[in-house]
């Protein structure tokens, strides 16, 4: 039995990408294999909570790093999967070096520039590392080109119970054409794009979901320009997302710094063509096939204008996207990950057999 320790959310609420996508690996890990640890603070998802062998810790108000670093000590976990940049992961990186832990560090690098700032814990993470996993061929690529070190890539997955095409096809004529945004309201996801987009589309219905710091900016905007076919649906689940997706013609993300974002993998799942920013090259999109990969904001509002007018080329790209989509398996990508646990696991013991730690 391998115990894994992951600082992840088992909560059924949170939404958060990263936390999504350990649920997702965890609910199918064997669990005659793999006994798993990880945090809740609200109510655990039930496929995590029913599995067995799967160990759920509170997170409380205050005190947890104290406390958690602690646990890891005493229960000397065999894998400390995807370490975050907080105090502690800083603390355990600290101690497992200090105290010469047999706990292997499987580190998923989830979003890395070959220019920019990185943070000390995350440089930390990758070159300690037993194992370190990017989640696109960019992002491995980076990781080698930056730190020197060599990078597995294993793609999140898609839900294809929660992200499908509609019943009817997207050939249905509907009466009036929608774009999608869907992702947090940050500067570099520049939602602000989204919404002069559709000033140039007036009868073109641009629906934004998510909620962040340039939510007040940009509902001023729509505002200032006087526009009625933007509509912010805050917050949105994912089983509602998927109903969004079903309903859109167009996929809009603009933004410039990503690692690999999911939501263009549901977009494809959903059969979405996408427009995309081709800095980050996610694997999601398949340039001029199912979708758009730019590298300006001229070619980003011309690419719109292409999709938005060429009936032919939109409905061409959903059967490509959905048809892409494919090769993003949830049940695929969890063999992966065992079998990387399992070799990390079983290179770990051996070191330390071999030299009496």
């Amino acid at each position: 039995m391998i115990t894994i320790f992951t600082p992840s959310f088992a909560d059924a609420s949170n939404t958060n990408a990263q936390n999504l996508t350990v649920k997702e690996v965890v609910v199918r890990l064997p669990a005659d294999k793999f006994r798993v640890e990880m945090f809740y603070s609200s109510a655990p998802s039930a496929r995590i909570a029913e599995r067995p062998n799967t160990r759920l810790i509170r997170w409380r108000g205050r005190g947890n790093s104290v406390r958690l670093l602690a646990y890891c000590l005493i229960r000397r976990p065999d894998i400390y999967f995807f370490p975050r940049e907080g105090p502690l992961d800083s603390a355990f990186l600290w101690l497992r070096r200090q105290l010469r832990l047999q706990t292997a560090l499987v580190t998923y690098v989830v979003l890395t520039q070959k220019n920019g700032p990185t943070s000390e814990i995350l440089a930390r993470s990758i070159r300690e590392a037993d194992a370190v996993v990017g989640n696109s061929v960019y992002g491995s690529e980076t990781i080698q080109q930056r730190y020197g070190v060599s990078a597995t890539t294993i793609h999140s997955g898609i839900n294809k119970q929660v992200f499908y095409p509609p019943a009817e096809g997207r050939g249905a004529l509907r009466p009036q054409l929608t774009v999608l945004y869907a992702g947090s309201f940050q500067t570099r996801k520049r939602p602000q794009l989204v919404i002069r987009e559709a000033a140039r589309w007036p009868s073109v219905q641009f629906r934004l979901a998510g909620r962040g710091e340039l939510e007040r900016e940009c509902h001023g905007l729509v505002q200032d320009l006087g526009l009625r076919n933007v509509e912010f649906l805050g917050h949105v689940p994912q089983r509602e997302l998927g109903e969004e997706m079903r309903a859109a013609d167009v996929f809009l993300l603009p933004s410039v710094i990503e690692g690999h974002p999911q939501v263009l993998g549901q977009a494809a799942a959903s059969g979405l063509p996408c427009i995309a920013m081709e800095v980050y090259r996610p694997d999601y999109v398949v340039n001029a096939v199912s979708g758009f990969l730019v590298r300006s904001e001229a070619e980003l509002s011309e690419k719109l204008a292409t999709l938005l007018t060429n009936t032919g080329l939109r409905q061409a790209m959903s059967t490509a996207a959905f048809e892409h989509s494919l090769k993003f398996d949830w049940d695929r990508v969890a063999e992966l990950w065992a079998e990387l646990f399992e070799s990390v696991a079983a290179r770990r013991r051996g070191l330390g057999k071999g030299d009496g730690h």
